[in-house]
C-alpha cells in the first residue's frame, strides 16, 4: 500500500502542478491541433486517400504532442531541483517512474480527446467508428509510449540537447509501438469490428508490458547517473 501511495502522492502533485500552470497541456494541445489542420488541407475530406493516411496523420501528431509533455516531465523536475527531492523521499526508485508514466498518458489522453472529434469533423470520417475499440486502442498505444519515453526522457534530461535528444532516442525504441497504434487505428476509424485489430492490440499489450518492465528495472541506474 506505501508503495501504491507513493506514486499517487508524485503523480498528484505532478498533475496539480499541470493544471496550475497548463504549460505541457496547452503546447501540446496547439502543436496536435496544428498537425490536423495542416494536412487537412493537403489531402480532399472524405476521399479514399484520407481514410488510408488518417492513422498515420492522427498518431503523427499525437506522438509529437506527446514528446513535449514528456520532456518537460523530468526536465521542470531537474530545473527547479525537484528531482533531488523526490530521490531523497524513503521511497524505491521505481515509484517516482511509475507516477511519471501515468502523469504523461493522462497529459497524451487529455490532448487526444480533444483532438479526436476535431479530427472526425475535419476529415469526414465515417460515423461508424469502433469507438470502444478505439479507445483501447488509444490507451495501450499511449500507455507504451509513455512508459519508454518517461526513461528515456530522465536519461536525456540532464543533456544540454534535451530537447534534441529526447526525440532522437525515443522514436527507434518507440517504432514497434508507432506501427501496431497504426495497424490497429485504421480499421477502428473505418468502423471495423473489434476482431480484425485483436492481434494488433495483444501486441501493444505486449510491447507495454515489456517497456513498463524493463524501463522500471533500468530506471534507478538512470536516475542516479
Amino acid at each position: 500500500m506505501s508503495y501504491l501511495r507513493g506514486i499517487a502522492a508524485i503523480y498528484w502533485k505532478d498533475v496539480l502542478l499541470e493544471f496550475r500552470t497548463r504549460q505541457s497541456i496547452g503546447t501540446m494541445l496547439v502543436f496536435c491541433l496544428t498537425i490536423v489542420v495542416i494536412f487537412n488541407f493537403v489531402f480532399e475530406p472524405g476521399s479514399e486517400a484520407v481514410r488510408e493516411v488518417a492513422p498515420g496523420i492522427l498518431w503523427s501528431s499525437f506522438a509529437f504532442a506527446g514528446i513535449l509533455g514528456i520532456n518537460r516531465s523530468f526536465s521542470f523536475e531537474i530545473d527547479r531541483g525537484g528531482l533531488q527531492g523526490l530521490l531523497l523521499c524513503p521511497v524505491e526508485r521505481s515509484t517516482i517512474y511509475f507516477a511519471k508514466v501515468l502523469g504523461n498518458l493522462t497529459l497524451m489522453l487529455l490532448v487526444e480527446l480533444v483532438t479526436l472529434p476535431i479530427f472526425a469533423i475535419l476529415y469526414n470520417l465515417p460515423t461508424q467508428i469502433n469507438l470502444p475499440g478505439l479507445a483501447l486502442a488509444l490507451v495501450l498505444g499511449t500507455l507504451g509510449f509513455a512508459a519508454v519515453g518517461s526513461l528515456l526522457s530522465a536519461l536525456s534530461a540532464n543533456t544540454r540537447a534535451r530537447e534534441i535528444l529526447l526525440p532522437v532516442l525515443l522514436f527507434p525504441v518507440s517504432v514497434p509501438v508507432l506501427i501496431a497504434m497504426v495497424k490497429s487505428t485504421g480499421p477502428l476509424l473505418a468502423g471495423r469490428p473489434f476482431g480484425e485489430v485483436a492481434g494488433w492490440l495483444r501486441l501493444l499489450l505486449g510491447f507495454d508490458l515489456l517497456f513498463l518492465a524493463i524501463s522500471s528495472i533500468m530506471f534507478p541506474y538512470v536516475v542516479e547517473e
